[in-house]
């Protein structure tokens, strides 16, 4: 399954609320889940911070769901 709608179901939310809290359509995040588009890096830290996982998580690129501790470089 993929990772970003078994975070979703895990937390019993639908599509259109994920796309709610990101500001877009339902139809463009179901792209994400069905990996048809890539998530760019913006929405990829907004759904890092919202799953609280790690965005190399959320592209398999590890299975251990931790997120990485804040940088202490601030953002501008």
């Amino acid at each position: 399954m993929n990772r970003l709608r078994e975070l979703r179901e895990n937390k019993d939310l639908y599509q259109k609320d994920i796309a709610k809290y990101l500001n877009m359509s339902q139809t463009g995040y179901s792209q994400y889940e069905t990996e048809t588009n890539d998530i760019p890096t913006e929405v990829l830290k907004k759904l890092a911070d919202f799953y609280e996982v790690s965005i190399d998580y959320l592209l398999y690129r590890t299975d251990d769901r931790k997120p990485y501790t804040k940088s202490l470089v601030t953002n501008k």
